[in-house]
């Protein structure tokens, strides 16, 4: 009875232990909900940038919502970047307000007044808030930088990450 006993046992302790390395995987497998901070780097990035705003600069509403920089959740969960900033690098600020970006989604935030939907955002400015040699600076709501892109003169320029076109700004 006693050897019957052991190979039961040694039968149970063997498929307890089949049973957890075949659970292992599944949890110890990269997690990508989210909760998937760890990685270091944030889903949420810059995208296109329309510094300049096409023809001419006279601060109309139309010119100034044709300035704008996209925000892109490059990853698979939603985002919410309630709290979060985006500046030039004379410190003016955007503030995001209660934002929420689907997985592989984007959003633009323009310059100029409007009405807010999923899509766009609007700063309510009357001036314009780029300038043709700048910095986006976008951080998350520990004021810790997210992403930025730079172009014109101090910039590097190039990676498809902003849109030069017509007119200048000169402010």
């Amino acid at each position: 009875m006693f050897r019957h006993a052991s190979r039961i046992a040694a039968a149970v302790l063997g498929s307890a232990a089949l049973v957890a390395t075949a659970a292992l995987p599944a949890t110890a497998v990269g997690h990508h909900g989210p909760a998937s901070h760890h990685q270091g780097r944030s889903a949420v990035v810059l995208g296109p940038i329309q510094y300049d705003s096409p023809g001419w600069d006279d601060h109309s509403n139309r010119s100034l919502n044709a300035e704008w920089v996209t925000v892109k959740n490059t990853g698979r969960w939603p985002v919410t970047i309630k709290g979060w900033t985006l500046s030039n690098k004379s410190g003016h600020t955007y503030h995001f307000g209660n934002v929420r970006l689907a997985g592989h989604s984007q959003v633009r935030v323009h310059t100029g007044i409007g009405r807010d939907n999923r899509f766009d955002l609007f700063q309510d400015r009357r001036n314009y808030f780029w300038d043709n040699s700048d910095t986006a600076t976008l951080r998350n709501d520990h004021r810790r930088v997210v992403d930025s892109e730079s172009w014109g003169r101090h910039g590097h320029g190039g990676g498809g990450h902003h849109g030069h076109w017509g007119g200048g700004h000169h402010h």
